[in-house]
């Protein structure tokens, strides 16, 4: 079985789907691996390395037609589909909900393929969860670009000339990236906030040390899968409210809240933008789905009456070389679970291949994304 990795093409991607240290594994388990020269060199990783591991360097049309299976961060481009051959494999970020023309081709293609994005996030599946080790990177990266931006200090300072108060950081959305937005900015020494719908996250925000802001609703505000679900319009306006006043009072606003297969929410309106003081930032790391802002422009830093707004695209990219190695090891736990005898196994009664598996011999396959495309 021939594992192929092609050099990603997408202006910002910067990550490598397979590291040396996962073509060393995959070796042991005595599969070929193939690998487009300077697949790596973006996340610091040499083609001698990959070598030196067990990889043969091979030009990417030999990669892509006789690969067994392909692994990749972004989805590659149908020109490149087009040369694989039938009913191999792809691995990679399909997010077929927002891409169903993709899911056609590779429907007609007789390809399969298995979506990173749509692994069950059940304790079982955490070493594969992809979503959560990128989100991680997105939300350390951006409280550090709050600060960056930020005109003041953010821990307090106590100086011969006088005591400077610490920074009022708000986090919108307590998931993964949520989380650990507030644990840097609470490194940072700003005093933190946080808004989450669903309020089985306030523990969690509040072992971080920051206070989570409470709005109370009339409807569930989470799906079964542990996802936050859109809200009515009476209960969005009620979290208009309450949102409001804490965004008017805070010096950096981190939005991280996002709904599988659907737009980002809109939670910062113009109105609380003109609000802010001025010198106020907004990191929108929701940008790539529409942000979480009205006045976001994605992959763009604006300033909007005086407040900077910072749209930023694929921030896990902006540290490769350790997104890399966290997403090579969450293929791995998927192979790991995938390849039995040196040969792919897709036993659509686990609940994690028949998940991920989002088409397979010209089937539209998981439950997942069968379920939310109606």
């Amino acid at each position: 079985m021939i594992v192929g990795v092609c050099k990603e093409t997408e202006a910002l991607e910067k990550r490598v789907a397979l590291t040396p240290e996962g073509t060393e594994k995959l070796s042991k388990m005595g599969l070929t691996i193939y690998i487009e020269s300077e697949s790596g060199l973006a996340s610091s990783y040499s083609d001698q390395q990959y070598i030196d591991s067990g990889a043969e360097i091979k030009k990417r049309n030999q990669i892509l037609s006789e690969t067994d299976l392909l692994l990749a961060v972004q989805a590659p481009l149908a020109e490149d589909l087009e040369k694989m051959k039938k009913n191999s494999a792809l691995i990679a970020f399909l997010w077929p909900l927002q891409h169903k023309k993709y899911v056609d081709f590779l429907l007609n293609a007789d390809l399969t393929g298995m979506a990173m994005d749509t692994i069950p996030r059940i304790s079982r599946a955490q070493s594969m969860d992809a979503l959560s080790s990128m989100s991680n990177i997105a939300g350390y990266k951006a409280a550090l670009l709050g600060a960056n931006h930020l005109d003041r200090y953010l821990p307090m300072m106590m100086t011969a000339a006088g005591t400077i108060p610490p920074a009022k950081v708000l986090v919108l959305g307590a998931g993964v990236a949520g989380l650990q937005a507030i644990a840097t900015a609470k490194r940072l020494g700003a005093v933190v906030e946080a808004f989450d719908i669903r309020p089985a996250v306030k523990e969690q925000v509040e072992s971080l040390g920051a206070k989570f802001v409470e709005v109370p609703l009339e409807e569930e505000s989470e799906t079964k899968g542990g996802y936050a679900k859109e809200l009515s319009d009476q209960n969005k306006e009620k979290q208009r409210e309450v949102i409001h006043k804490h965004v008017a009072k805070s010096d950096i606003v981190i939005t991280t809240a996002l709904i599988p297969g659907k737009p980002a929410p809109q939670l910062i309106t113009r109105q609380m933008v003109e609000d802010m003081s001025a010198g106020s930032v907004i990191i929108d790391i929701a940008a790539e789905q529409g942000g979480n802002c009205e006045v976001t422009e994605p992959g763009k830093t604006i300033r909007h009456n005086e407040v900077i707004v910072d749209g930023p695209l694929n921030l896990p990219s902006s540290l490769a070389h350790h997104a890399s190695k966290l997403y090579s090891k969450n293929i791995l736990s998927l192979l790991d679970l995938l390849i039995k005898d040196g040969q792919p196994n897709f036993n659509f009664d686990d609940e994690i291949i028949a998940n991920a598996t989002v088409t397979h011999n010209g089937e539209l396959i998981s439950p997942f994304v069968k379920e939310n495309m109606k």
